[in-house]
């Protein structure tokens, strides 16, 4: 167990949640605002053919932000992922998950999946944002 001050909140009386919690709650620690993520590389081209390929890339620039903020994966409060073809992204939701435990564990965060019908850079097929609450005496 980490000293993370979230509480995840999962209600006997809604769905079971897989690779998400219903609610996150944070009682103390620094609020970090991750601004979207998408798959660039380096030298700002999007890497990555597939869905599961740019989740990825995209899932590791989030957290090489949160990092540098001073935020570990299991102070991941809340994340909206936005996906052009939703459908392909419910496809590929095994493929996901396991790019999510390899790179995150198993915590998981309040969190959305949103279609969009474009990006901000065009080749991206998804772009993850996200609220991470940093406890005390770490990081921020």
């Amino acid at each position: 167990m980490s000293d993370t001050p979230l509480e995840r909140i999962n209600p006997p009386q809604l769905s079971a949640p897989s690779g998400f919690s219903h609610a996150v709650v944070a009682a103390t620690g620094t609020m970090v605002f991750l601004a979207g993520q998408t798959a660039l590389d380096a030298s700002g081209r999007i890497v990555g053919h597939g869905i599961v390929e740019q989740f990825e890339r995209a899932l590791a620039n989030l957290l090489a932000a949160a990092a540098a903020a001073g935020a570990a994966p299991c102070d991941l409060a809340k994340l909206t992922v936005f996906a052009v073809d939703v459908d392909g992204y419910r496809a590929h939701a095994r493929e996901i998950g396991r790019v999510w435990k390899r790179l995150v564990g198993g915590d998981y965060p309040a969190m959305s999946v949103i279609g969009a019908a474009r990006l901000w850079d065009g080749a991206a097929l998804v772009e993850i944002e996200g609220i991470a609450v940093v406890g005390r005496g770490r990081g921020v």
